[in-house]
């Protein structure tokens, strides 16, 4: 039976054959999309309803020689409903850091707004939306890396399932809908079972892989909320590196929009 169906396909003009594969890709393609979709909304709604949280972080410069210099910063995150999470990094230490803040209002759609406070100039400068891609206080992370993921940023494919250090994960392709983002795509590993990420890979607008960040030491807080205790991110090009860790996560900190808006970064210490 297959052989007569395979000489029947055979006796179609080119053309015919090449028609009817349209409407299956088509197909294929949208069901990709879908289930990407699916599984970044199953990603959001597992970590909905934390309201705010603070964190201690140690970020780790390592230069392509293997020198590395050390910043201490505090961060605060107030979930906004209807919207993108608010966000206020400090820098405690060293001293040529110390009192910088800056200010991240995510959004569901159009461009984050973005502030850096600069306390040598006393001065808050306002980060425009065509300078997201520009790396963040010397790191390997861009700006547009310290927003909050929102799922309407971006389109979705399902590339496949695979096994990644021992987990079963799905790997979702992200494509920014921002026509500013330093980012073609970003191509994520997702831990099928907490529904956290554990890899992404950035391309950029050349679809060059140009950045691998990794996830580690997750643990859950209130019986729901997986957060991470260390994330590295390695530009693959310059061989530079950023690592990020995190302690004394606290929750319920009765934050709210007077803690996050332009004054509160002359005022936060």
């Amino acid at each position: 039976m297959w052989r007569i169906l395979r000489l029947a396909l055979m006796a179609l003009p080119v053309g015919l054959v090449a028609a009817s594969a349209i409407p299956s890709a088509v197909r294929a393609a949208e069901d990709a999309a879908k289930k990407g979709l699916e599984i970044a909304r199953k990603v959001d709604k597992a970590d909905r309803g934390f309201k705010d949280q603070q964190v201690e972080l140690v970020m780790t410069l390592k230069d392509a020689h293997g020198r590395e210099s050390v910043r201490h910063m505090r961060t605060k995150t107030l979930e906004v409903d209807g919207d993108g999470d608010k966000v206020l990094i400090v820098f405690d230490r060293p001293r040529s850091v110390a009192g910088t803040k800056f200010l991240s209002f995510t959004h569901k759609s159009g461009a984050d707004d973005q502030w850096l406070y600069l306390p040598k100039l006393k001065r808050v400068k306002r980060i425009a939306s065509n300078n997201k891609s520009g790396p963040f206080m010397g790191s390997e992370f861009a700006f547009e890396d310290i927003s909050s993921v929102e799922v309407e940023q971006y389109t979705y494919r399902f590339l496949r399932d695979e096994e990644y250090k021992g987990r079963a994960c799905h790997v979702i392709e992200l494509d920014p809908v921002d026509e500013n983002s330093g980012y073609s795509k970003q191509e994520v590993w997702i831990d099928r079972e907490r529904l956290i990420p554990l890899q992404t890979d950035f391309y950029d607008v050349k679809k060059m892989h140009v950045k691998k960040l990794t996830f580690d030491g997750y643990k859950q807080y209130q019986g729901k909320f997986w957060r991470v205790a260390e994330m590295f991110m390695e530009n693959l090009q310059t061989k530079k590196s950023t690592r990020l860790q995190f302690t004394d996560y606290s929750f319920d900190n009765k934050f709210s929009d007077r803690d996050f808006n332009i004054s509160a970064l002359k005022r936060a210490r």
